[in-house]
């Protein structure tokens, strides 16, 4: 089950075998200031340097979100891909909500992307998965329609499914649909976590497709986040999450430990690396 993404030079694969593929989370304005401003001022300069801070950290993919209030998606998404493109090589995903900004985006787009997203909702799946199929795409599907983010494991489960058919029905592989679970935050409900592993783990066996997920969303409104955040991405990378949308510079440590433990770092070679080069750096060991 292996997922082609590529940029105009680099080619990323996301398969259950390989090592876990981590997608940048960064340029989103959702609780940015400084980056909502400077959007809606039309401004990229910050988006460009988070994307090369990302890849610098570690970024296999980086996530490319403008929606903010008063932002006109549909002129300034495909802007903001054209400007990421200039100044790294990884694989983009294209993040909006908005078909029409998702069309224009990837009409500009140089390589194979991944578009986050569509849900179970009919109106989505027509209009965002025919994008994916006359753009050749890869697509992350949401388990959630018009009544929202279901609590239970079992519906999340059946929408996962339904996406993967409908996509299939449509010429659409189902090695291009990415499963996205949907992280809440565990404050809010502390059944939550237990719902989210139990849906994941399900959907990797029944369905076998790549899986992503909001890694951070799961300590939202909670104190030491890092801790908490690179628990469960270890917890879900072993359930079958292999391409998690992460705040690379603060948990690529985990990931890369999870891979080193349980057979996805063949003789820990990736782990040691980043250890000498940490070392190299002036940086203390965890």
């Amino acid at each position: 089950m292996e997922t082609k993404l590529s940029s105009r030079t680099r080619e990323v694969i996301i398969s259950h075998e390989g090592p876990t593929i981590l997608i940048g989370e960064r340029i989103n304005p959702t609780g940015k200031k400084k980056l909502q401003a400077a959007l809606l001022e039309g401004s990229l300069d910050l988006v460009r340097q988070e994307a090369i801070d990302q890849v610098a950290a570690g970024a296999d993919v980086l996530d490319v979100n403008v929606g903010a209030s008063g932002v006109d998606e549909v002129s300034l998404l495909p802007q903001a891909i054209l400007a990421v493109m200039e100044v790294v090589d990884v694989p983009l995903c294209i993040d909006s909500s908005n078909p029409r900004a998702i069309e224009a985006a990837l009409a500009v787009y140089e390589g194979r992307p991944l578009v986050n997203s569509v849900t179970a909702d009919e109106a989505s799946l027509s209009d965002v998965l025919a994008l994916i199929k006359k753009h050749d795409a890869a697509v992350i599907g949401l388990t959630m329609d018009e009544k929202g983010i279901p609590p239970e494991a079992s519906r999340r489960i059946e929408l996962a499914r339904k996406i993967v058919e409908r996509a299939e029905r449509m010429g659409i592989p189902r090695e291009d649909v990415v499963i996205d679970c949907l992280n809440m935050p565990a404050a809010a409900n502390a059944a939550g976590p237990l719902a989210l592993v139990e849906a994941i783990a399900a959907v990797k066996s029944q369905l076998g497709v790549n899986m992503t997920l909001g890694a951070s969303n799961i300590s939202f409104g909670l104190p030491d986040r890092t801790l908490l955040n690179g628990t469960f991405l270890a917890v879900a990378i072993q359930l079958g999450v292999n391409c998690p949308v992460v705040d690379v510079a603060k948990v690529r440590q985990y990931a890369l430990a999870t891979d080193a433990l349980f057979g996805r770092d063949s003789y820990m070679r990736r782990y040691i690396k980043d250890f000498r080069q940490r070392q190299k750096q002036g940086q203390q060991p965890a």
